[in-house]
């Protein structure tokens, strides 16, 4: 089954009489279970692909499914449960709440969707990562990998379908950056978890089962590498 089906987005930004379009009729289909890697020079429209995947914005034309569900159908409020649900989403920069420890920053959208078990859950997913001793640790006191692990075990806690990473290893250095990805791909393999991975680090693209390019507003396929 499909983890993800995009089919024929359109984005199209509008200021005043401007028009840009940031996506032009892009397709792609992802398998339950895959680690795909989206490549492309700066501008070509990654982020903006990722915040029509992600339910963040809504695309001018197309459909984006997820799970069966076409989220740019939903309504605001829908799509913001949808998301919480059934997307985890890891920024370039962690996104932290910086009063709170590890173990309360992870804990936090469980109890936003009323998880009885989210300590529990919160401590599993950070010894998950690394960070079994870290659990009382506030972001100040972490590395950037640190940190960066945190985030990843956040966007995991509601047991997502669908992982989306944007350059999470672009503010790390590179032994740091492959520590990160290699726990993706333990996550990816020993969970199935479905991965989509925005790029322009070729060693970070080099990691993921398949390679996509975004150019022009259009994906195609690149070659494909194998981790």
């Amino acid at each position: 089954m499909n983890a993800l089906l995009l089919t024929d987005l359109y984005k199209i930004y509008k200021d005043g009489d401007i028009e840009s379009v940031a996506l032009r009729g892009a397709s792609l289909s992802v398998e339950a279970g895959e680690f795909v890697a989206i490549t492309g020079r700066s501008g070509a429209g990654k982020s903006t692909l990722l915040s029509l995947i992600g339910g963040l914005a809504v695309p001018s034309a197309g459909r984006v499914v997820i799970g069966g569900t076409d989220i740019a159908k939903l309504g605001e409020t829908e799509r913001a449960t949808f998301r919480r649900n059934a997307i985890g989403i890891v920024y370039q920069t962690d996104n932290l709440i910086p009063f709170l420890t590890a173990l309360e920053n992870v804990m936090a959208p469980m109890q936003l969707a009323g998880r009885k078990d989210a300590r529990r859950r919160a401590q599993t997913l950070l010894a998950d990562v690394g960070l079994a001793g870290r659990l009382n640790h506030k972001p100040a006191m972490l590395s950037g990998g640190e940190r960066q692990r945190v985030a990843i075990a956040i966007a995991l806690a509601n047991n997502p379908q669908l992982l989306l990473a944007d350059e999470l290893t672009g503010e790390l250095d590179s032994a740091t950056a492959d520590k990160v990805m290699e726990l993706l791909n333990v996550l990816n393999t020993q969970h199935n978890l479905t991965l989509i991975v925005v790029t322009h680090n070729k060693q970070v693209a080099a990691r993921a089962r398949r390679q996509v390019t975004i150019a022009d507003g259009q994906l195609s396929e690149s070659e494909t590498h194998h981790a």
